[in-house]
This record gives structure tokens, sequence and C-alpha cells, in this order.
């Protein structure tokens, strides 16, 4: 299955059109209907709630964006939707996937990036599943998990798929890999079991083997993130297809 043309026609607002200067946080209604506004599609991140649910929200802690602290893992999907986002001066809430897929309506393409702890558990890539199932816009899904890109493959095959990567996994959520598990993602050893139809890979990382070759050698659309400088910009233009930005309108 070939990837969607708009996967690399137009630049992807990253979870959003946000502006955290003017009380548009990332994530959520006000980001999505700002990137709607000007036609960009929208990259959103996916977490899972205490009932096996799926809420839009990047971090695995409340503390950054809430006024309430803990892990969204352990809350239920009611009690997340009524916590307030800091900022926010449209007053808006996490909002769950479906929510926010009732919002979109199918007015800009969606590139939904389901988050990992690399455990294994496949319950929110199925129940993403299971909610797209029901949504006529057009998607993708994406994730740095290649187990989880792997999973897609077998039991979601019509679903265009990606891999996100990088080369040093040095941020403080990637602390918990083993030097094998990075050697690994960094290098995409685990291709012939995920399969990916596309590479998202960090901007100050290109150009990399890896990407380079799945571009040449497999035909591989290359998306890069997070592009907000002209520098990054001109990276992104030389050396992939297509760049998930924020910080300015392309």
């Amino acid at each position: 299955m070939s990837t969607p043309d708009w996967l690399v026609a137009k630049p992807i607002a990253h979870r959003g059109l946000h502006d955290k200067a003017n009380g548009v946080i990332e994530n959520t209604i006000s980001a999505a209907e700002a990137a709607i506004a000007r036609g960009f599609p929208i990259e959103l991140d996916v977490q899972l709630t205490a009932d096996n649910e799926a809420v839009v929200f990047h971090d695995f802690e409340l503390d950054r964006l809430t006024g309430d602290t803990g892990v969204v893992a352990e809350r239920r999907l009611a009690d997340l939707t009524k916590i307030e986002i800091s900022g926010a001066r449209g007053g808006d809430r996490i909002p769950s996937l479906k929510q926010f897929l009732d919002t979109v309506a199918g007015r800009v393409p969606l590139v939904v990036e389901i988050k990992s702890k690399f455990n294994g558990d496949m319950t929110l890539t199925k129940r993403v599943c299971e909610i797209l199932s029901g949504y006529s816009g057009p998607f993708v899904i994406k994730s740095f998990d290649p187990d989880i890109v792997a999973t897609l493959r077998t039991s979601a095959p019509s679903i265009t798929r990606g891999i996100i990567g990088e080369l040093n996994y040095a941020s403080k959520n990637d602390s918990f890999m083993s030097a094998e598990l990075k050697h690994r993602l960094a290098n995409l050893l685990h291709f012939s079991e995920s399969q990916p139809q596309f590479v998202s890979w960090k901007v100050h990382d290109l150009p990399s083997a890896g990407p380079h070759l799945c571009k040449v050698l497999g035909n591989l659309p290359v998306m890069t993130w997070t592009v907000r400088t002209p520098e990054e910009r001109a990276r992104a233009e030389k050396y992939a297809d297509q760049m998930v930005f924020e910080g300015f309108l392309p």
C-alpha cells in the first residue's frame, strides 16, 4: 500500500497550530481549530487512560501542562477530560481522542502518534484503531515503538503506519532504555518486523543512514521533526520530504 499524497503535500502542525503566548496550547481543541483554519494537517499525541481509553496528550505526567500532578495512565477518561490545560485562554481541557476526531471531522488530515513505554502493551494501539475505524477523515499512525508499528502491520494493514526515530535517545523519557534497544532503534534494526511505510526522523539527526536508505532503496517518504528555525527548515528541505513544524507559519 502506498502512502497518501497528502502526507508530503503540506507541512504538518506539531500538536496542532499552538501558540502559548496567545493561550493556544499544544494538543488542544483550540490548537486543532487553529491548524484547520489555515489548512495544515495536524500531528497529535495519544495516551492511554486507566480505563483503557485514549486521550490526546503528549506527556506521561500531568504536571507540565495542567495544574494537576500524577500519571495520565492512572486516571480515568471521565476524570482526565475535566482537567483544564494551564494557560489556555479558550478554557481547553484534555480532549479524548473521540472528541478530537469529532472536532476535526475530516477537515484536515491527521498524523496520530501513539505514545509508548516500550513494555509490549498493545491496549492503546488496539483502542486507537477501534476509534479510528469509525472515522472517515484522512489519517496515518506513527510511533517510536516498532512493536506498535509491527502490530499495526498485522492487525490493521489498511492503516498507513510510520516509525519515528533519532540517533541518540538521550531525553528523560528515554532513560529506561538499554543501550541495546537504543542501538536497535537508531539503526532501524527492527525494519523486517515493523515494515513502516514512512519514516519520521529528528531534524537534528539528518542526514542519517537509516532514513536515507529507506528513502533511496525503499521509496519511503521521510518526515522530519520538530522544525522550529530557518536553519532547521533548510535542513528539512534538503534531506526530507515533509516537516512537522511549530513556532512559525511555513
